[in-house]
């Protein structure tokens, strides 16, 4: 049997699409893959095949089951390696209360605050000089606020969350000991949270979710709030902070683009969508594990196989999207899967749209003259968690 290849894959450089997705997607949609945890998956890197099984119930994420595949190199952590989350009728149930709380009309509401704290940590950052590190600057503590504010976290616990977020996305980066230390001090704050606000509720989501959930068991409850607090975490704070720094990246590695944005504030909507659909550095993808033999790409695929769906990959499948290897800032229509698809799709994604919309309008709006200060090719990728981002993204003005 031929050795499968170790996933992910290594990226030329940081912005740049690992080369065995096109070969993959052209002769080998179904592949053998080898997992940090060094178990064998499969992955899948076409469109049409992604969104099938994204889309399909009986692919789920059961990746505690016995045959499963392990995602990371340790026992448990990272947010695909625990029995916590939540399957079938209970996630569609949380789905739908979640749904009723975070509203269009709630991440429309925030916008004012969230343009007025990017406002502030770029005129932070300018007040620094240049150059400056825009992940650390701008990147991370923007999505970190905006998903405490959205939860009614204090101002003084936000930087509490950030650790928290890495350990839980953690495939080799941290120890077994380091992720089970931090999760256990997540679930505690998070319990003693929502007991908080049981006693003083607030305009928060927690505070709307459990005016929902009232008169439901208090295990229940506590399930509720931590998978969403968890979920929210991940989808509002770590893959929009990593994807701040690059999306900056992308559009200042030509040019052509920003100067584009610059005289156009119209395309900053579709910018961001081709940013999200032109991606190369996505991390993991979304696993999924088989109660039931299946057909994918015309192989059967047995009951208990894992696969991997690569998001990113299927974004650029050139059966799907004219001149995919090409950023081009007014694609429309723009049906990437960056959030995924079907019922476990990003339940965060409309805030990650609004902060990354509104973060590129600030930086346009205050430093049209934004430039990177090191070569395209100096960037350095995260590594060791299931997120992809970069180091740092040193910009001057």
């Amino acid at each position: 049997m031929t050795e499968a290849p170790e996933y992910p894959f290594r990226n030329p450089s940081a912005l740049e699409p690992p080369h065995e997705w096109a070969e993959l997607r052209q002769g080998c949609p179904v592949a053998p893959i080898r997992l940090a945890s060094g178990d064998r998956a499969l992955l899948l890197t076409r469109y049409d095949d992604v969104k099938q099984v994204l889309s399909d119930p009986r692919f789920t994420r059961q990746l505690d089951a016995e045959d499963a595949a392990r995602v990371t190199a340790n026992e448990s952590g990272g947010v695909f390696g625990s029995g916590g989350n939540l399957t079938g009728e209970n996630h569609r149930a949380w789905r739908q209360l979640v749904g009723r709380a975070f509203t269009a009309r709630r991440v429309t509401a925030m916008r004012p605050r969230i343009q007025a704290m990017a406002e502030q940590l770029v005129e932070r950052m300018v007040a620094t000089g240049a150059p400056a590190d825009l992940v650390s600057a701008v990147g991370f503590p923007l999505p970190v606020w905006a998903i405490c504010d959205l939860l009614g976290v204090p101002d003084s616990d936000r930087s509490r969350f950030a650790y928290w977020s890495d350990t839980m996305l953690s495939m080799t980066r941290f120890g077994q000991d380091e992720i089970d230390a931090a999760q256990a001090e997540f679930d505690a704050y998070l319990i003693a949270l929502v007991e908080a606000k049981r006693a003083e509720p607030g305009d928060d989501l927690i505070s709307e979710l459990l005016s929902i959930v009232e008169g439901l068991d208090g295990r229940l409850t506590e399930q509720l709030m931590l998978g969403t607090a968890k979920g929210l975490l991940v989808a509002g704070h770590e893959t929009t902070a990593n994807m701040i720094g690059k999306m900056v990246s992308m559009l200042l590695a030509d040019r052509a683009r920003w100067e584009a944005l610059v005289a156009d504030r119209t395309l900053i909507r579709p910018a961001v969508e081709e940013v999200l659909r032109f991606d190369a550095n996505p991390g993991f993808g979304m696993p999924r594990y088989l109660t039931e033999e299946v057909e994918v790409a015309g192989e059967t695929l047995p009951k208990g196989t894992t696969v991997i769906c690569s998001m990113a990959s299927a974004n650029r499948d050139e059966r799907q999207f004219e001149g995919a290897g090409e950023m081009r800032l007014d694609r429309s229509p723009n049906p990437h899967v960056a959030f995924g698809v079907g019922p476990h799709s990003c339940i965060g994604q409309a805030l990650a749209r609004t902060e990354l919309q509104t973060v590129l309008e600030v930086l346009l709006d205050r430093l049209p003259t934004l430039e990177p200060a090191v070569p395209v090719g100096e960037l350095r990728r995260r590594e060791g968690l299931i997120v992809g981002g970069l180091e740092r993204v040193p910009v001057r003005w």
